[in-house]
Formats: structure tokens, sequence, C-alpha cells
């Protein structure tokens, strides 16, 4: 089944001799659990695509389907509750609340929704990001590898159709970074979980089943592998 569908995206900032195009109608689709990375150098365009599929910065022109919804015929209210309830977002320096607990930041987009995820899935989650005994921490008492686990299980509390990580590892050391991409790759298989992760890094972009790569705004090649 189809998670994901870009259709002619485009995204041009200024105007006249100033008009940067970031993005240059792009298009492309994403199956139910697959694991996807998009790879190019800076300015190739990354970024703005995944604020784009995120529901973060709306297209110049073209359309994102995510989950069969048109998130841009949204509005700007009914766009926070879809990427509330639908989207997983995973950043480079982590965003945790610095004055709520692990347990507290992992619930806070159930919350924010009104809701309650089951126990059994919050504990199997934990578990299997290695961080059943640090809840009751506060993110400063966490080191890098621990926070960026917290952010994941965050992104993952509302079981959301995709999940999007923008360079997850570019905050981390060799090893930690490993182990991260490690657990995508594991949670991509136990949960059936559609990945997209935006990275510069080729040895991250290899754990991935399917390599996008970008170059001014436009696909350059697209990528199936075999993992």
């Amino acid at each position: 089944m189809e998670i994901l569908r870009v259709e002619n995206c485009s995204k041009i900032y200024g105007a006249k001799e100033a008009q940067v195009i970031a993005l240059n109608d792009v298009s492309f689709s994403v199956k139910q659990g697959e694991f996807v990375a998009i790879v190019g150098p800076s300015g190739s365009g990354k970024s703005t695509l995944l604020h784009i599929l995120g529901g973060v910065d709306r297209p110049t022109s073209g359309k994102v389907f995510v989950d069969q919804t048109d998130i841009y015929l949204l509005n700007e209210s009914k766009l926070a509750i879809f990427r509330r309830r639908h989207l997983g977002l995973i950043y480079q320096f982590y965003n945790l609340i610095p004055i709520l607990d692990v347990q507290e930041n992992i619930m806070l987009p159930a919350l924010l929704d009104r809701q309650r995820p089951s126990q059994q899935h919050f504990d199997d989650l934990v578990a299997t990001l290695a961080i059943s005994n640090r809840l009751l921490h506060l993110p400063n008492q966490l080191s890098g590898g621990q926070q960026q686990r917290v952010s994941i299980a965050r992104a993952l509390i509302n079981q959301p159709a995709l999940v999007l990580a923008d360079e997850p590892t570019g905050n981390l050391d060799r090893q930690n970074s490993s182990e991260i991409i490690s657990l995508f790759r594991l949670l991509n298989r136990k949960y059936k979980q559609t990945v997209l992760i935006i990275t510069h890094d080729a040895t991250i972009a290899q754990n991935a089943d399917r390599i996008i790569s970008l170059e001014d705004g436009k696909i350059i090649s697209d990528e199936v592998r075999k993992v």
C-alpha cells in the first residue's frame, strides 16, 4: 500500500534576481514498510523536501499525500492535528523538553492529542530502544545517544503512518550513529514502520532499502537495494 506520494513538488524562495529554486518538480512515492534514505550534498534540497513532507513548510506548487490525505488541502489547525497523529518527526538536536522527564517527553504527542497509548506499546517501545531504566531522568541527565532514543520513542508513540528523520545521527559519534541506524532498521522490521531518513552520510544510506539522490533540487537517481 502506498503511504506517501509526492506529485510535482517545487519550492521557490525569493523573487526575480534573488529567486532560489530549492525543489524543482520532485515526484516519487513510498510504500508502507519501506526504509528510504534521501541523500545529496549541502544545498541539494534534502531538508526542504523533509519539511514539506512533514507539513512544516508548504510547497510553492505540487501535492503531498500521506496515508491517502492531501495534506496541503488542510487548514493550519487540521494540518497540526494530522501531523501529530500521522507523522513522526526526528531531528538532529533531539528537541526534548528540558523540564520533562523521559516518560513525559515520550508521551507528549499523545497527551497533546488527549490520547493514551496502550501500556504494552509503550513498554515494548522503550524496551526495544533500551531506555526502560531512564524513564524518570531529565534530558540533561542523558547521553546524546540516549536523548536521540527518547526522541525516536516520542516519534513512534502514536504509531504514525510515516517517520521522517532529518540527519538523526548528525550530532552523534560514530558508535552511537551506528547504534541509532541499527535501531531504525530494527523498528522498521519489527513494527513494519515506514521510515524516511535525510542524510549526507553514504554509510548510513547503505542501511536503507532504497536510496533517492537529490542534486540542485531534482531527483537524479532512485535506487532500490537489497539489504
